[in-house]
């Protein structure tokens, strides 16, 4: 059966995705046709797009989302802001995707691909690197990082009682301490005022933590800024808030995708670390996606330590690179 390969500008990926989606399913939102395009228009720079839909007898069975410099193509997307990053391949179809993806880029003088964020169960991980060796093309593969998530129970006494006798009574004795501090409030919904809660969120994540402040650049909270509104429009984006006495001392950005809760990124007033109020914004919007009957919550990347103490797991990220000139 033929196959072709249709190129996309990201704009056209956003437009054609829902008349293309039947059996597909990005795996998360960090390869939506919305997060490409927003990455894209922030720092795609003088790369070339190399986005394409692949067809077999006009339906398509999978899309490389790429991007090509000189001789070398990665991902659209990268690791500083994009947790995870794959290939969408309908099940079933990923030897015949990634055997004519293969062929396409070394036909069009792509010497390497350099792929990185990739989960275990990544498509590249479980289809495309097998599919490399068998090729006797060279590949190397290293661990880059490490993220937790975590399967949610049906309840909150469910969650608690999968903690550690020690981390379920230090969590008790912080949530006592705050809620005797004052007026406690605590929610988490798509935003009304997206530029306003944006506001807030890198206010409190610039002043909480020096090295997120040094992150936060103009050009940096310009992509923000851009992704705040195009998850938004794809239903997707949730900020939470944790105010005490009115005054709003801990914010966080996530994402509600397939029943999964994102934990994006989060501040807090540095002033009101003592009775613990980043922490304690995270462990309120797990109880929050449970009570939303989600399935998981991913604290995506980085091994900060109290991912572990509120029930994360951990798995490695990895990068690699294939060199098509060997095969």
């Amino acid at each position: 059966m033929p196959f072709t390969h249709k190129p996309l500008s990201t704009g056209e990926f956003i437009s054609e995705w829902p008349g293309i989606s039947h059996g597909l399913t990005a795996p998360h939102p960090f390869v939506s046709p919305q997060w490409i395009d927003a990455w894209w228009k922030s720092f795609g720079g003088d790369d070339e797009l190399f986005l394409r839909l692949v067809l077999r007898d006009d339906t398509v069975i999978g899309i490389a989302p790429l991007r090509r410099k000189g001789d070398t193509v990665r991902f659209i997307g990268s690791a500083n802001v994009c947790d995870y990053l794959d290939f969408i391949v309908a099940d079933g179809k990923e030897s015949e995707f990634f055997t004519t993806v293969l062929d396409e880029l070394k036909s069009a003088g792509v010497r390497r691909l350099e792929l990185e964020s990739l989960r275990p169960d990544s498509k590249v991980m479980t289809h495309l690197l097998p599919l490399a060796r068998e090729r006797s093309l060279p590949v190397e593969s290293e661990d880059t990082d490490v993220t937790l998530e975590m399967p949610l129970p049906d309840d909150w006494v469910g969650y608690l009682a999968a903690l550690s006798t020690h981390q379920r009574h230090e969590l008790k004795r912080k949530g006592r301490r705050l809620g005797d501090a004052g007026s406690l409030e605590f929610d988490i919904k798509p935003p009304k005022d997206i530029a306003g809660e944006l506001r807030t969120l890198l206010r409190l994540l610039r002043i909480s933590r020096q090295d997120k402040a040094e992150f936060m650049t103009e050009e940096m909270e310009s992509y923000f800024n851009q992704l705040s509104t195009a998850m938004h429009e794809a239903g997707w984006l949730r900020f939470g808030h944790l105010k005490l006495d009115g005054q709003t001392v801990a914010s966080i950005m996530c994402f509600d995708y397939n029943g999964t809760r994102y934990l994006y990124n989060s501040g807090y007033e540095p002033e009101r670390s003592g009775l613990s109020v980043g922490l304690l914004s995270k462990v309120y919007s797990i109880q929050d996606a449970i009570e939303q009957k989600m399935i998981r919550y991913d604290f995506l990347k980085g091994a900060e330590v109290y991912k572990y103490h509120l029930g994360g797991r951990e798995m490695p990220i990895s990068r690699c690179r294939i060199e098509l000139s060997g095969g």
